[in-house]
């Protein structure tokens, strides 16, 4: 398939302006030569009306004593200094009384009749044709024509050339963005687009590209990021079972031994899955997978059944579970509680001993919020924000965070935006509180 073909921009420019100025120009150059020929056909109608009425008093008005030749010299006299004139004038049975050619040669003469005219001192009555040779004004429209002609395409010639430079010299931001955006590559993502003498009308082009590259290079540093995070979740466990193996095929063991070693390996590579099973789905999150919502449904029920699952942990914890508030509405009922099996989880394993956790149900006219607040150690200010990172850990050294690999809230994040919402975290004075909000089906946009 051949490749689609590809114009200058700049030659573009330049063509279309040499077009429109050969255009602008022959128009007047047409213009011109129109007005100059009417005016030689006026002057030239104006002449014959001029001589027509001369030869017209001439005829008229002519003494008793006149006689033909008399007549015929008269007429001589009127024409004699008037080479591109010629006359000729007809007797009533239609022969020539007087004839006066044009000493233009081949000629295309203008015309005009002369009406009956009786010469009372001949008692004689004269028609005929006065003419005028027009072949000087030809001429003269000729060159003209032929001065205009060479007139607009030396200006087009001209006007082009300039536009041209000057199309060059207005583009030359352009070649400066283009030169500079050939130097980015994964390793100059700080760069940025810099143009000092950039014109108006580029400076919002240069601002949305470098805004996209603030999120490319953000979006790069997450990715190495992520990348060195999944290498160290993954191996920590691969490298457990990679020593428990070793161990194991060491020496001699009883069956009970490599029961309890094949125990402890599929421990590690359940973990394993669950993290594959976790990044495959933010990975269908992050491709803009959204939410299957169902029929309406009772948040409250929703989540009295995901506490079900979390009996026995909170009772081994000594927590008191205590939900607030209700909403139905349509949504991803199997996504919702993913969410809040992993926001009840969290809020478990770090709560005080004794204390109550709770959930509250919250919505607006758009949308729905879920929070699930404990009693525990205040987490720092500087690490809200990331809770909802992948493989994010406010503090190792809390209970149970080798057993976790830091995916829960990411998940939680990702079901908030798979149902159009957002996510949030408050903590203060030993209360923390986490949750989601999620547009509701019904609510515009």
């Amino acid at each position: 398939m051949s490749a689609p073909a590809t114009y200058s921009l700049g030659g573009k420019l330049s063509l279309w302006l040499a077009l429109q100025t050969l255009a602008g120009l022959s128009a007047i150059c047409v213009a011109v030569y129109i007005a100059i020929a009417l005016g030689l056909q006026a002057r030239q109608d104006q002449a014959l009306d001029e001589k027509a009425l001369q030869i017209g008093h001439l005829l008229v008005e002519s003494g008793g004593d006149l006689t033909p030749q008399a007549l015929r010299h008269r007429l001589d006299e009127v024409l004699v200094d008037h080479a591109d004139m010629s006359l000729l004038l007809r007797r009533p049975d239609g022969t020539v009384f007087y004839e006066h050619a044009s000493m233009s040669g081949q000629q295309r003469l203008r015309e005009k009749p002369i009406d009956q005219a009786t010469v009372g001192a001949l008692q004689l009555t004269l028609s005929g044709q006065l003419g005028l040779s027009t072949n000087t004004d030809d001429a003269l429209l000729s060159r003209i024509s032929a001065i205009l002609l060479a007139a607009s395409l030396v200006g087009t010639g001209l006007i082009s050339a300039g536009a041209y430079f000057l199309v060059r010299h207005g583009l030359r931001p352009l070649r400066a963005l283009a030169e500079q955006t050939q130097q980015m590559t994964a390793d100059t993502l700080h760069l940025r687009l810099h143009l000092p003498d950039s014109p108006r009308d580029l400076v919002p082009l240069v601002a949305q590209f470098n805004s996209m590259l603030d999120r490319l290079e953000r979006a790069y540093a997450q990715l190495e990021s992520f990348n060195a995070d999944v290498a160290h979740e993954l191996l920590t466990p691969l490298a457990t079972l990679i020593g428990s193996t070793e161990i194991a095929l060491r020496r001699e063991r009883s069956v009970a031994a490599l029961r309890d070693t094949l125990g402890a390996n599929l421990e590690d590579l359940q973990r394993l899955a669950g993290i594959v099973q976790d990044m495959l789905f933010l990975s269908q999150a992050d491709r803009g997978a959204a939410a299957r919502r169902g029929p309406p449904a009772s948040l409250r029920g929703l989540v009295q059944k995901v506490a079900s699952y979390y009996e026995a942990p909170l009772a081994d914890a000594d927590l008191t579970l205590e939900i607030r508030g209700d909403h139905f509405g349509s949504f991803d009922t199997l996504l919702v509680e993913r969410a809040l099996s992993n926001l009840l989880s969290n809020a478990a394993r770090y709560a005080d001993r004794g204390s109550a956790v709770r959930i509250d149900i919250s919505a607006t006219t758009e949308e729905v919020a879920l929070q699930v607040t404990n009693h525990g150690d205040t987490i720092p200010p500087e690490h809200l924000p990331r809770l909802f990172h992948r493989f994010y850990r406010a503090d190792m050294s809390r209970s149970g965070a080798a057993e976790h690999h830091g995916l829960g809230l990411a998940i939680v994040s990702a079901v908030a935006h798979m149902h159009r919402g957002t996510t949030f975290a408050r903590s203060a004075g030993r209360q923390t509180s986490i949750g989601f909000a999620m547009r509701d089906a019904k609510a515009p946009g």
